[in-house]
């Protein structure tokens, strides 16, 4: 089994703009004409004199009007809008939060359903480990040497369970501080009938007698050695451990059992005796699986 690298620090996604805080920003407001100019007031007409020529409004008036109702009509429009504006962003503000990281909905009988949550695994491992990385299939056969050590090496891969499966779950979980130190994996395939799920058994019965030892090439070109020391297996139940060399006791300590059509394994890796913990996930496990 190898071990998971995970990413520490993932970077926050910086918010959309649409939740950016609207802002009202009053339109600049234009400068009308200056004071319209007073006009002088023509004394009373005495007896018998000629009437006044009818009065013409000087141009500089008339714009002086147009003025003070364009800023009139300004000041209305902003009065009216700018409350609009403040109360939207009130209430976008204090609009209540939409609940986040909820676990989605699981349908009974899925494989989803039986596995084993990570508050579970930590009760049963007396250390706290948080979700990591899933699958819903099994992934390629390893790059080891020798080629007959791809199941032990791989035991979750299509090298044991091959493809006639038709549902397929690998869950990860880690230490609480994410650095890796401790791992838990639990696998879960199901196929159409118990005779294919027997004969998944025995492939990863058979690759473990096949293997002491085996060179795995992860992806990134790095190579580690590993020991596997596997017991007896019982009729429907294998345990075994995989050792990597030089890495100050770190060991990876496996359960396999067949329960119906269903294969499922359990591993636990750390620098430490994992097996008891692996013994009681794993019964854990098979207790809920059903198929």
């Amino acid at each position: 089994m190898t071990k998971h690298y995970w990413n520490q620090d993932p970077a926050a996604s910086a918010p959309p703009t649409w939740q950016q805080t609207p802002r009202a920003v009053p339109p600049q407001l234009g400068r009308g004409g200056g004071a319209a100019p007073s006009v002088p007031v023509q004394p009373a007409a005495g007896p018998g004199a000629q009437p006044p020529a009818a009065s013409v409004t000087p141009p500089g008036a008339r714009a002086a009007r147009r003025g003070v109702g364009v800023l009139r009509h300004w000041r209305l429009l902003v009065a009216a809008v700018v409350p609009c504006l403040l109360l939207a962003g009130i209430g976008w503000w204090f609009w209540p939060q939409q609940p986040t990281g909820l676990p989605p909905h699981i349908a009974e009988g899925t494989v989803q359903a039986d596995l084993l949550s990570a508050d579970g695994v930590s009760k049963l491992a007396g250390t706290t480990v948080v979700a990591g990385p899933q699958s819903n299939r099994p992934h390629a056969p390893l790059a080891v040497a020798p080629s007959e050590c791809a199941v032990a090496a791989g035991p979750t891969t299509q090298s044991a369970y091959g493809q006639a499966w038709k549902a397929f779950l690998s869950a990860t979980y880690q230490d609480a501080a994410g650095s890796g130190s401790y791992t838990v994996n639990q696998v879960i395939g199901v196929f159409p009938d118990s005779e294919k799920a027997a004969a998944a058994f025995r492939t990863l019965t058979d690759g473990l007698t096949k293997c002491p030892s085996s060179t795995l090439t992860d992806q990134a070109g790095r190579t580690s050695k590993w020991a596997y020391a596997a017991h007896a297996p019982f009729a429907v139940v294998v345990t075994w451990k995989a050792t990597q060399d030089g890495a100050a006791g770190w060991a990876c300590y496996h359960q396999a059992r067949v329960k119906g059509t269903s294969l499922v394994q359990v591993a636990v890796c750390q620098a430490g005796d994992g097996a008891p913990t692996t013994s009681k996930i794993a019964d854990e496990l098979a207790g809920k699986v059903t198929g």
